[in-house]
């Protein structure tokens, strides 16, 4: 029963739904959307990299499950709200590492010779870092709300 209230009391905050929807995008959904195609056809996931022997493409799945784990674990700080923005900020230099990653090792291939068709997997980043700045300014207007109420005691 007390589970169920706190599970509430977390889900009636819309800065949870935001983290829960980054949680998705960079734990969960970029394992299944492709990252890229080559010429032969072939895509390329996620889960195909960490076979790769170049480090950063290795950094690029731990970056995803670095990204995905933060913001599961900022959904349950809701009572430290200082904490859970600490938290988000960090996510947030994490994500803009893997989008210059990204942007990087599309721009130092040759031409066409590897990457023939982009997928969406890598515009992902991006969505991830607009639900965090959505949470955090959510979590700040929670925290001004309840400095407002304490002056008033």
């Amino acid at each position: 029963m007390y589970f169920c209230v706190r599970i509430k009391n977390m889900l009636q905050r819309i800065q949870s739904i935001y983290l829960l929807i980054a949680a998705i995008l960079a734990g969960g959904i970029i394992y299944l959307l492709p990252l890229w195609t080559n010429n032969n056809g072939e895509e390329f996931f996620l889960n195909s990299l960490i076979q790769s022997s170049d480090w950063k493409q290795i950094s690029m799945v731990v970056a995803f499950g670095l990204s995905g784990l933060l913001s599961f674990i900022a959904i349950f700080l809701y009572k430290n709200r200082k904490q859970q923005i600490g938290i988000n900020r960090f996510n947030i230099v994490v994500n803009f590492y893997l989008l210059g990653i990204i942007v990087y090792h599309l721009l130092i291939l040759p031409g066409e010779s590897e990457i023939s068709e982009k997928g969406i997997g890598l515009f992902l980043p991006v969505l991830v870092i607009v639900f965090l700045v959505l949470a955090n300014k959510s979590i700040l207007k929670d925290e001004k709300l309840v400095k407002s109420v304490d002056r008033l005691r």
